[in-house]
């Protein structure tokens, strides 16, 4: 995920998207810790609908936990083709047990394997946070909305993407 370095959270540049007719994006959302999570989606659909998006060319849907957004990313690379960037969005905080490690192992191993495959980007969104404050600071508070630059990241590398496949055929020097 991106991050605003050196604002403090006060601004967030929305790139222009290269191809925005085509420009389709699928966002995940966890539903635990939803005070969080929904507030990450908003800042999301917020950077989107500024960019232009049209709320059709959005899927946005709930999955249980942070665990199940590697499968419904893993769904999204495999029964959409046309998408141009996955954002999955969640909160894990960290507790007494291991669970907290095991989540949070599961879906950051998850997004990189799919990320590897070089097909969607899929944007990590997921906070991995020791308190709730942490959590509230990066979802609309203090430190920004890690979701409004998961999406700055999904345009960002939708529109490399899109200019990766103009080089498809094309030399790559001048």
């Amino acid at each position: 995920m991106s991050t605003i370095l050196n604002t403090n959270g006060d601004h967030l540049e929305i790139p222009e998207i290269k191809d925005p007719a085509g420009f389709k994006c699928a966002i995940f959302t966890a539903k635990w810790n939803p005070e969080v999570t929904h507030a990450l989606r908003d800042g999301a659909l917020d950077v989107l609908r500024k960019a232009g998006v049209k709320s059709e060319n959005i899927f946005s849907a709930d999955v249980p936990g942070t665990v199940e957004l590697a499968n419904a990313a893993g769904m999204a690379v495999a029964s959409m083709p046309d998408l141009s960037a996955i954002i999955v969005i969640g909160c894990v905080i960290r507790g007494d047990t291991p669970h907290f490690d095991y989540v949070c192992q599961i879906v950051a191993q998850a997004t990189a394997e799919l990320n590897a495959k070089g097909r969607t980007p899929v944007i990590f969104g997921v906070l991995t946070v020791d308190n709730q404050q942490q959590a509230l600071d990066r979802a609309g508070g203090v430190l920004g909305n890690k979701g409004a630059e998961a999406a700055v990241a999904a345009i960002e590398m939708a529109n490399l993407h899109s200019r990766a496949a103009g080089l498809r055929f094309a030399p790559f020097r001048k």
